[in-house]
């Protein structure tokens, strides 16, 4: 039940406007047999649970109500000292049954909902603190003040999400455009406005790579698990499942890029072929702004466009000079998540007609002399949108 309660907090922090937590002092209990009334609560929190009209008096009081626990409700007051630079919360402690001095050193957490309708939650087990804590990245130095946990909610939403589509698999690993689309959708949710990979497609592409990645090994986490924590009846066992599984991450590695700029191109309506068959049925990645215009003899060769996509591209970037016959003596763009590239490699690369596009991040691992010559990602979104469209 407590694990149960623990989960439900943490749920209704996150969907709550705002939320504080402290742990209660011996004052608070009543541990001390003082007067105090009710909890103390840090300044920190009074623009939390006050308006600036609110406290356009001396002694501001706010009567409220708290459901706790989910379970019941009490009528609560706010009130602002302005003279003791003091906030408290009272009129709830009543035959309260979360007070005394078995209390003392209990978790204390207050949600606001709206302006009105707050939520409280009292823990007094170790588990049930550490829990919360957890959930949070919290430690008791960081209490007695409103929680900031946009990151963190991020990060709960995206691990729920990740959990959720690993469970709701029918199939012991989807394929790569499968987990790739949930990466994206998993990401998107969690960490990206909508509009990103119009505004910034770099920070898009490098952000779904890696949550893909992320996902990925959860997803072989969730299938090898058990296998590895009983071990293998033969080294012929280990090997094939060594095989099997690194087979199946170069397979991945290899499509999630070009499942990502698919994803870029789509979102900034750029027409576009992917794998789009050439003379003597070559390939490249992508083509602009089709096949079709591709084999159209009438159509002007300066408005077709080829893109490769290589996730490593020093001993590879040569395979794309001969992918598409119209195309030669024309620029040819590869974009790769290669960090760096020597000088050498670049000079072969600019005499080939070859134009790298690298997230712009990862320029800078890229020799000084050479950085004007890359493209990030989203200047070549923005030229196909010309060429297209101009």
């Amino acid at each position: 039940m407590s694990n149960e309660i623990v989960s439900l907090a943490i749920e209704k922090t996150l969907a709550g406007q705002q939320a504080f937590c402290k742990l209660l002092s011996p004052n608070d209990s009543g541990e001390t047999g003082g007067h105090q009334s009710g909890f103390l609560i840090s300044k920190t929190a009074k623009d939390m649970l006050f308006s600036e009209a609110d406290l356009l008096n001396h002694i501001a009081k706010k009567d409220i109500r708290i459901k706790w626990q989910e379970d019941f409700y009490t009528d609560a007051c706010f009130t602002w000292y302005e003279s003791k630079n003091e906030l408290r919360i009272t009129r709830f402690t009543r035959g309260f049954p979360f007070k005394g001095p078995d209390y003392t050193g209990a978790l204390f957490i207050l949600i606001k909902n709206t302006d009105e309708d707050y939520a409280g939650f009292i823990f007094n087990t170790e588990d049930e603190i550490i829990e919360f804590f957890n959930a949070f990245g919290l430690t008791p130095a960081e209490t007695n003040r409103p929680l900031s946990f946009n990151r963190t909610k991020a990060s709960l939403i995206e691990q729920q999400s990740i959990n959720e589509f690993i469970e709701g698999l029918t199939v012991e690993f989807p394929s790569s455009e499968v987990m790739s689309s949930a990466a994206r959708m998993i990401c998107n949710a969690a960490f990206l406005s909508k509009s990103v990979t119009v505004t910034n497609p770099d920070k898009a592409l490098l952000a779904w790579t890696d949550e893909e990645y992320k996902l990925f090994k959860a997803l072989e986490h969730a299938r090898y698990s058990d296998s590895l924590g009983k071990g293998f009846t033969s080294v012929d066992e280990f090997v094939s499942m060594a095989n099997q599984v690194l087979n199946r991450r170069k397979s991945r590695a290899g499509k999630s890029l070009e499942h990502h700029l698919a994803a870029v191109f789509d979102e900034n309506g750029i027409s576009y072929t992917a794998q789009a068959i050439t003379e003597g049925n070559k390939r490249p990645d992508f083509i602009f702004p089709s096949e079709v215009a591709y084999h159209d003899l009438s159509f002007p060769v300066h408005k077709l466009i080829s893109l490769a996509a290589k996730t490593t591209c020093k001993d590879r970037w040569r395979q794309i000079l001969n992918e598409a016959d119209r195309l030669r003596g024309v620029k040819k763009y590869l974009c790769t998540l290669q960090q760096g590239v020597s000088a050498m490699q670049l000079d072969e690369m600019e005499a080939e007609g070859v134009i790298l596009v690298v997230p712009r991040p990862y320029i800078l691992t890229y020799p000084r002399e050479k950085q004007g010559n890359i493209w990030t990602l989203s200047k070549f979104v923005s030229y196909v949108k010309e060429v297209e469209h101009g």
